[in-house]
């Protein structure tokens, strides 16, 4: 198979990077993760969202586009667990919305956003998670992050929203949208099968699948 960049998206708790560990053993590809144990800016973030976000978002910004650069240049076929395109539709949005990222920042970020994401390679396949919002609750509280301590049902409902909403008009390459509740790709081989069989059925070329 030709040499190919996967992204996956989804809500907090749906189960991206179980899936992108077990695709890359699975196919032997290059496996990704979203780094925030180096992010220089998370601890003043949490301490005060209003005053750090702005940073927080461009900190981002450049991280995902390097990694995703990264992943695009590789001979081999690559996976990453977070896709550079939620950072502004789905989280720099919700930190609008809550107020927490003033209208001004808000704006100067998408313009350097679209900037950097229109010179960067399209992936070839989006794998969309997703799991109703009490199952979020539930592996967020099972997981115990203390990074995730703060979010609650109202924040998860908003990305759920943003989500959906991004959805719909993503065009860049196929999306393949599965229920995370409904398969346990963890635990159960059969159901990653089923995974990596339509992963393999996008990418040669066949019908888009919700699943």
């Amino acid at each position: 198979m030709a040499k190919r960049l996967i992204l996956l998206a989804g809500n907090i708790g749906a189960g991206k990077t179980s899936l992108t560990e077990r695709i890359g053993e699975k196919l032997g590809w290059v496996s990704a993760y979203e780094s925030v144990a180096d992010n220089p800016y998370l601890p003043d973030f949490y301490e005060n969202m209003e005053a750090w976000s702005f940073h927080l978002q461009i900190y981002f910004l450049g991280h995902r586009a390097k990694q995703h650069i990264h992943l695009s240049e590789l001979s081999q076929s690559a996976i990453l667990d977070r896709s550079i395109y939620e950072d502004a539709h789905i989280f720099a949005r919700a930190l609008n919305h809550m107020g927490n990222l003033s209208d001004r920042d808000y704006q100067a970020y998408l313009r350097l956003y679209s900037l950097v994401v229109d010179g960067l390679p399209k992936p070839d396949l989006l794998i969309h998670l997703q799991a109703p919002v009490p199952i979020l609750l539930e592996r967020i509280r099972r997981r115990a992050r203390s990074i995730e301590a703060s979010i609650d049902e109202a924040y998860l409902n908003l990305l759920a929203r943003f989500y959906s909403e991004w959805i719909e008009t993503f065009d860049l390459c196929p999306v393949l949208t599965i229920r995370s509740d409904d398969l346990d790709f963890v635990h159960r081989s059969e159901h990653l099968e089923i995974v990596v069989e339509r992963i393999n059925d996008l990418l040669a070329g066949r019908e888009e699948m919700v699943f």
